[in-house]
């Protein structure tokens, strides 16, 4: 412990000089904050009732990544779950009746104007008039529920990036000699500051992130199945026609498969413990993900319906000839 202490304080008393291109006042400002957080996590190591076989700097590294996970980006992942929850339960029941009426209505309003035109014309103008009423419809129960998509897709990325931004400057910043990490090691890292000449963990890395964008389609619900196949269908029968159609959810799901190997690149370019942060954080992921599928399950068992209504077993004496007789 008088060691790690010393090593630490040691590192502070060096720490070199860094240039901005900014103002005096706003520099030291800046380098004074990157520096204490610094300080704070190496004081935060070498204080913590670890172990003596638990390597210090390494298990603060992942216990502070999975704090920060679990205080600031779990509580907004479980806000856009409940707010896709509320999508599925009170917005969609209520779309599919909306979009029974406005079939009858168009058909109504087209009937009483007698337009004319071929089947196949009026049958798309059917179904373009009616997709207009339903997307008015869903909107304002979107507006209703508040579950509107983009907030729910987006706020919860968003609310990622400064911590993992922050907690990989932070480490990285640490792992900069002279500092107490460079004596230590953890698993293939033969030191937090050096890379990892294995490539071990940077591939570890990359398939999380892949396991945790693939297993997004793994749990679908069946009404998310059956909405799905509907789009698949319906891009289907555009491309067929020529047209060019690209589905923003592939989109995105084919840029984070492109993202898993990069992440396996830039992390063998990265300090150990900035690696270390990062792996943390994509097995917290995982894991999170997991845990949202499991909850789903859960509540999809709790909202089957009962089947009170169902008959009662034949009684056993309903085909005795005895009783019959009798």
């Amino acid at each position: 412990m008088l060691t790690l202490r010393a090593r630490a304080a040691g590192f502070r008393s060096r720490l070199p000089p860094r240039r901005y291109g900014l103002p005096t006042s706003q520099r030291k400002r800046n380098f004074v904050t990157v520096q204490q957080l610094t300080e704070g996590f190496l004081d935060l190591a070498i204080a913590l009732p670890l172990p003596p076989e638990w390597p210090p700097y390494s298990s603060t590294i992942i216990a502070v990544t999975l704090v920060s996970r679990l205080l600031f980006t779990l509580p907004v992942s479980i806000w856009a779950k409940k707010r896709d929850w509320r999508l599925e339960e009170e917005v969609m029941p209520e779309l599919k009746k909306a979009q029974a009426v406005a079939s009858k209505v168009v058909y109504s309003q087209m009937s009483a104007a007698k337009e004319a035109g071929t089947k196949e014309q009026l049958k798309k103008t059917h179904a373009e008039r009616v997709r207009k009423l339903v997307k008015r419809t869903r909107d304002e129960l979107l507006r209703k529920h508040r579950c509107t998509t983009l907030p729910t897709v987006l706020i919860p990325a968003i609310t990622q990036i400064p911590i993992f931004v922050g907690l990989s400057v932070v480490f990285n910043r640490a792992c900069q000699r002279p500092t107490p990490l460079d004596s230590e090691s953890f698993g293939t890292l033969t030191s937090l500051v050096h890379t990892d000449p294995t490539m071990t963990f940077p591939i570890i890395l990359g398939l999380l992130t892949l396991a945790n964008v693939e297993s997004a389609k793994w749990n679908l619900s069946p009404e998310r199945r059956e909405r799905e196949a509907k789009v698949e269908k319906w891009v289907a029968e555009k491309r067929e026609k020529g047209e060019m159609v690209v589905r923003p959810a592939n989109a995105i799901r084919t840029g984070l498969r492109l993202v898993s190997v990069a992440r396996i690149i830039v992390g063998a370019l990265v300090p150990g413990g900035v690696l270390v942060c990062w792996v943390t954080s994509a097995a917290f992921g995982l894991v999170q993900t997991w845990g949202f599928d499991w909850w789903e399950r859960r509540r999809r068992l709790r909202l089957l319906p009962t089947s009170t209504t169902s008959s009662p077993p034949p009684s056993s004496t309903a085909n005795d000839p005895q009783r019959k007789r009798s």
